[in-house]
């Protein structure tokens, strides 16, 4: 397969969802640059620009997952994006593996849409930890099934992923993710979390740690 990179803010949104929700299996949907996508290619460089977290309660509402990702698909689409992966964590603490995550089904229509996507599973062991090296394992679909794949085939856009989203996570910026659950209860929401990139942008840009601020939404 060829190799994945992830945008530290793509990256920080799927760990702060699972840490929003740490009794519930969580899902959500990746968006690559589609820019750098190569019509009909098999198995090529991946570029994760952003994450959309989909549901934490909601996982068996086709009707739900239908609403969303149609959302999701026509904002890709402005931003010259593509669906091209999902990302998932399990309820259970420690199933960390594909097949007990949640949504299996749209994570099947996503690959037959683009045969090149890749499926994340949050690490749950490691989201309580220092976040020190990826809190996930990746997946790729082969022979009808997801197969884990070297953990070394992902690379993040910046040095100061981990020690970022560590510090997200201390300043429990998780509490403002938005997901599409949250969204159809609060139609006022914002799930696309523009707020927590911007947030993650000026981290990036100063190269400082410092989330005290809440004047971020």
């Amino acid at each position: 397969m060829g190799e994945v990179s992830l945008e530290t803010s793509a990256y920080a949104k799927i760990i702060l969802h699972a840490a929003k929700y740490p009794h519930s299996a969580i899902n959500g949907v990746l968006l690559a640059d589609g820019t750098k996508i190569r019509d009909g290619a098999k198995n090529q460089d991946l570029d994760i620009v952003d994450t959309i977290p989909l549901f934490h309660h909601s996982h068996n509402l086709s009707p739900m997952a239908e609403v969303a990702l149609t959302q999701i698909e026509t904002m890709a689409q402005s931003d010259n994006r593509i669906i091209a992966g999902y990302y998932a964590a399990c309820e259970n603490f420690r199933d960390n593996t594909v097949e007990k995550c949640p949504g299996q089904k749209i994570a099947e229509k996503i690959v037959e849409h683009f045969p090149s996507a890749v499926f994340i599973v949050v690490n749950n062991k490691k989201v309580v930890q220092h976040l020190d090296s990826p809190a996930i394992n990746l997946y790729k679909y082969s022979e009808g099934k997801w197969k884990l794949k070297d953990a070394n085939k992902v690379m993040f856009h910046t040095p100061y992923a981990f020690v970022t989203v560590s510090h997200l996570l201390e300043r429990g910026v998780q509490k403002d993710l938005v997901d599409f659950d949250n969204y159809l209860d609060d139609l006022s929401q914002d799930w696309t979390n523009l707020g927590i990139e911007k947030l993650i942008a000026s981290i990036n840009a100063s190269n400082t740690i410092d989330c005290k601020e809440k004047d971020y939404r």
